[in-house]
């Protein structure tokens, strides 16, 4: 391998992993956020993210949410309970579904507000940095995230399997 070439190797393995302790600290920070949010609410951390969950996917059954957030039906039901006490949720009869016992689970929207309000501090600041980004630089942003988020996908896939 050319000095050059060994040169350019060091500098991408360098960038990649201050991308990943990047990453790392972008979790933690978020997860950070998410707890002091929770806090705010009086929600469980589960419980945010499961409300998260909902709001953002419409609609869905309790197995669903499960699924999606990689918890036992058994631990939703309590979830869903709580979330469903606080105001955050209600349960309906699917009328669409075959099982007459068949339950959606939709976020009510008045109390998305206090959310939202919660999360302002943090939305201002992200449009104030995306500001300073070209729309190309926004698209190789939006790219690298979806395919992150894809990989972690399925590296929590992989786990959940074994």
């Amino acid at each position: 391998m050319s000095p050059v070439a060994s040169d350019d190797a060091r500098c991408r393995r360098r960038l990649a992993n201050e991308i990943k302790d990047s990453l790392r600290e972008l979790s933690n920070q978020l997860s950070l956020l998410n707890h002091q949010v929770g806090a705010r609410l009086e929600l469980k951390d589960a419980d945010l993210d499961c409300l998260d969950l909902i709001s953002r996917h419409g609609p869905m059954s309790p197995s669903a949410v499960a699924r999606r957030a990689g918890l036992h039906p058994a631990t939703m039901t309590g979830i869903l309970d709580r979330l469903q006490r606080g105001g955050w949720i209600t349960r309906e009869r699917d009328p669409d579904a075959t099982d007459r016992r068949a339950v959606t689970v939709r976020a009510l929207r008045d109390r998305s507000a206090e959310v939202f309000q919660l999360y302002g501090g943090m939305n201002t600041k992200m449009d104030e940095l995306l500001a300073g980004y070209t729309g190309a630089d926004l698209e190789l942003l939006v790219d690298f995230l979806q395919r992150t988020t894809a990989a972690g996908q399925t590296a929590t896939s992989t786990l959940a399997e074994a």
